[in-house]
């Protein structure tokens, strides 16, 4: 009796779970948040990398990168919990202890605080802590971080990448990021994985010109907006903002290359986690990916596919582009007391791209294209906002800026926006 009694439990509980597993339906495509630019103290980043984690869990991230400098969280690495302290401006060890416990938290060398030592785990081990199915993904990432020959920095996000790499160098900028892009590509071949990459904050030291981007046709993805204030994501009186620098960068390539335009992200490129640092906080850009699934491949093969926007506080609830039409539309996820202006943008054919230098401009900066590059075609205010390219355009982009500003704010722009991709090309 017992011995039947019990058999039918574990026949109830396999039943339960083969129905719980059993295929369906595939499911819809969904909207994914994610950041795709994020550092911890395995580089230059003020915490833990649980910590850094937990924020984006907690605040309606589906997906995060860790992208730390020239390295992955991979092997072990120790550091001074003093040394910690000091760089995190507060006690972010105790935080650290008193969040996931000392049952978690592994140190060595105490109980002298000047030796005591903690270890950071590595990502393998912190990512089964933290991710979730079908609600949070983590991404193996790496920064490539370097110069040119010329002197000049560039940095290449590599998202999902299987093994550390070591910076190439190049002549210049242009020859550098073919170089490393190469190495990339060989080792997502060799590990058998999906690899995206992005050109980060082009404007950073004035690294990387619209001319550069538009010599590399392997690249196609670049940060049109870095959460980080003072990166000079809006240009100056001698440079062109990034968002000029994408249309000037899209003309160029599709023109003199006949290649294909960039597409853009945003990224929080978040280092600061304390609040007494507002230089580089999270929270201020993200991507909107639409995939069925919520796996690094998935997420990766739909950024490739242009199938995402960027953000730094505007959400849509669509965008599509009808190619029968070749009309692209969209519709903002309104807030009450909000307005919207959308801009569409783009290049029409037989711009004269015979660039003059800019008044005052240090050589080697973005040249001048005058404004057909990059035009406002069409201006709309409300949720809802369409444009249907005539056949003159090379293509058309969108920008939605909001009268609000954002839930964390920006010295470098004081409302919310959202980029959609290049269509019509």
């Amino acid at each position: 009796m017992n011995r039947i009694h019990v058999s039918a439990v574990f026949a109830g509980f396999a039943a339960a779970v083969t129905l719980a597993f059993a295929p369906g339906a595939e499911p819809e495509p969904k909207w994914w948040r994610g950041n795709l630019h994020t550092h911890t103290l395995w580089s230059d980043g003020d915490d833990f990398p649980e910590m850094v984690v937990e924020w984006y869990r907690n605040h309606g991230y589906q997906f995060l990168a860790l992208s730390d400098h020239n390295l992955l969280s991979q092997g072990q690495m120790w550091k001074q919990v003093a040394e910690v302290n000091r760089k995190a401006k507060t006690d972010a060890y105790t935080r650290y202890r008193g969040h996931f416990g000392a049952n978690w938290v592994e140190t060595r060398n105490g109980p002298d605080p000047e030796r005591l030592e903690v270890r950071l785990k590595p990502f393998d081990e912190y990512r089964t802590l933290v991710e979730e199915r079908n609600r949070f993904l983590m991404i193996q990432s790496e920064e490539i971080t370097h110069k040119a020959g010329n002197g000049r920095s560039f940095h290449l996000n590599a998202t999902n990448l299987g093994e550390a790499l070591t910076p190439l160098d190049g002549a210049t900028v242009p020859e550098a990021m073919a170089r490393n892009l190469a190495a990339v590509r060989e080792s997502a071949e060799r590990t058998g994985r999906d690899v995206l990459v992005h050109l980060n904050h082009p404007n950073y030291k004035w690294g990387v010109t619209a001319e550069d981007l538009a010599a590399v046709p392997e690249e196609r993805f670049f940060e049109v907006w870095n959460g980080v204030d003072d990166d000079h994501d809006p240009g100056d009186a001698t440079h062109p903002s990034t968002d000029q620098m994408w249309d000037i960068a899209n003309t160029l390539r599709m023109v003199g290359h006949n290649e294909p335009p960039l597409f853009g992200v945003a990224t929080d490129d978040s280092h600061n986690y304390h609040g007494n640092n507002q230089r580089a906080i999270p929270g201020r850009a993200w991507v909107m990916v639409r995939s069925r699934y919520l796996t690094a491949q998935a997420i990766v093969r739909a950024l490739r596919s242009g199938d995402f926007y960027a953000s730094s506080g505007v959400m849509l609830r669509d965008v599509v582009y009808d190619r029968s039409t070749r009309t692209l539309s969209l519709d903002v996820q309104a807030q009450a007391g909000e307005t919207f202006v959308t801009r569409f943008i783009g290049t029409r054919k037989g711009a004269n791209m015979q660039g003059k230098p800019r008044s005052g401009a240090d050589a080697g900066t973005t040249l001048d294209y005058g404004p057909q590059v990059g035009q406002v075609l069409a201006e709309i205010t409300g949720a809802h906002a369409s444009y249907t390219l005539r056949g003159e355009e090379l293509y058309v982009r969108a920008i939605v800026t909001s009268s609000a500003t954002p839930e964390v704010p920006s010295t470098e722009f004081p409302y919310k926006r959202a980029w959609t991709q290049p269509v019509g090309w």
